[in-house]
């Protein structure tokens, strides 16, 4: 009975991820396609044509870049911000620390377009001009409470016991940190700047009412829809998953390397 039920788990998670895949296996498979009309929506005919020239479409690349860039400086402002955030949070006891725990979740169970119209209303009322920066502040304000959870999680789990150790041998609070502190909590870390990576690139609701006249990709997608789906966009849809895939095998490995050597030691 315990073979069948941990065979049908393994089944059902197989079924489960295959059902999450379909829509990107979707993605690749008519990014080789060659439409005879504005819209991608039927397969015609295999070509590379896409492959050969992503940038071949207007604005395509350029929007891309600005999504790719803000998503950048999005994640460091959230990374850094989240994780002082978040160890102060556990470390330290301060008046209000109850309601600040309590308000870091709002952002995650508010709908986007609540926060995307008080951003907006936030902005007209102080007088800034919709653009890259508006959109900059916007990302790394929605972005800051999944760091924060992120980090604070792996925070809460640490051994205070190692940072004792470390200032029992004479480690100043700098090198405490450095070689102890922060390589524990890195992993934490790195999951948060993921995840505030992801949200920021893919974001569109709140995009969409901070931007002005800023186009980011989701916006240059969502605008092509309109007129016609071009099969670029499904070439950059492709390569995003295969990058994100390539980094997810390569983080297992490195863990999986980690664990060995620290079995055998």
């Amino acid at each position: 009975m315990r073979r069948i039920r941990h065979g049908l788990v393994a089944i059902a998670g197989v079924l489960t991820l295959g059902y999450l895949l379909v829509p990107n296996l979707v993605v690749m498979v008519y990014s080789f396609n060659k439409p005879n009309g504005r819209f991608n929506y039927a397969w015609q005919r295999f070509s590379l044509d896409a492959w050969k020239d992503p940038c071949s479409v207007a604005d395509l690349c350029g929007s891309l870049a600005l999504s790719l860039q803000i998503a950048l400086w999005a994640t460091l402002g959230a990374t850094v911000l989240g994780t002082m955030i978040a160890f102060a949070l556990v470390r330290y006891r301060f008046r209000a620390r109850g309601m600040v725990n309590s308000l870091i979740f709002l952002p995650m169970a508010m709908p986007e377009v609540v926060m995307a119209a008080s951003l907006l209303t936030l902005f007209l009322n102080l007088g800034a001009r919709l653009g890259f920066w508006t959109v900059l502040i916007a990302h790394i304000m929605f972005c800051l409470s999944f760091v924060v959870t992120a980090v604070k999680a792996r925070v809460m789990s640490m051994d205070p016991r190692l940072e004792e150790a470390a200032r029992d041998l004479y480690a100043g609070p700098v090198q405490t940190f450095a070689r102890v502190t922060l390589p524990i909590a890195a992993p934490g870390i790195a999951a948060g700047a993921l995840l505030a990576f992801a949200l920021s690139f893919d974001d569109f609701i709140i995009t969409n009412f901070n931007a002005g006249s800023t186009v980011t990709f989701p916006m240059f997608v969502w605008g092509s829809a309109q007129r016609g789906t071009p099969v670029q966009i499904n070439v950059v849809g492709t390569g995003m998953f295969l990058i994100a895939v390539v980094l997810v095998v390569a983080g297992q490995l490195v863990s999986n390397r980690r664990r060995k050597s620290a079995t055998t030691d």
